[in-house]
């Protein structure tokens, strides 16, 4: 029988390597259709790794915005779009040689973190205080509410007003667009 941790390793390889297939085929693809679709199932493969990497309500959230609404708009954009593609002009290096240089300096920035899943990471140590104060700081009785409207309220009211404003924008730029019909 196989080692469970051996195949959860084999799966997230293959996940890897389907990822890095992907990117190539979103950079190399010329037609914008074939791009949306290519980065619809980048969003659904990441959200099947985060699964793999136990962070469910990451998953949810990736497979819910990343493959799913953004994909449908991204489809929606499209459509209202002219059909006639740009042709391709010649690639230049710059845009590979600042992806490069990017890459490096995040390796080079993940060279210090401890080892994955290791017992001295910052989080097995101070996650903990978390659960015990949870209730006597804020009053809340659930861990995962109090984190989010408590201990990370302006993060969560940062987000909150960051896709507020996505979902206004969108309508805006649909209500223009079929106001431009009317006329």
């Amino acid at each position: 029988m196989m080692d469970p941790a051996f195949a959860e390793q084999a799966i997230t390889l293959v996940i890897l390597l389907l990822l890095a297939a992907v990117t190539v085929g979103i950079v190399r693809v010329r037609g914008l259709f074939a791009a949306v679709v290519l980065l619809g199932a980048y969003s659904f493969l990441m959200a099947t790794l985060f699964v793999v990497l136990d962070a469910v309500d990451v998953a949810m959230t990736e497979a819910s915005v990343g493959a799913g609404i953004s994909t449908v708009l991204f489809l929606g954009a499209l459509y209202l779009t002219d059909t006639k593609e740009a042709t391709g002009k010649a690639r230049e290096l710059a845009p590979l040689a600042v992806a490069a240089i990017t890459a490096a300096v995040l390796i080079w920035g993940m060279s210090d973190l401890p080892e994955f899943g290791s017992a001295d990471q910052p989080i097995h140590a101070k996650g903990a205080d978390y659960l015990a104060r949870s209730l006597p700081d804020t009053g809340i009785p659930n861990v995962v509410t109090s984190v989010l409207a408590s201990y990370r309220g302006f993060d969560t009211l940062g987000e909150t007003t960051v896709v507020f404003t996505a979902g206004i924008g969108v309508l805006v730029l649909l209500r223009r667009r079929s106001g431009q019909g009317k006329s």
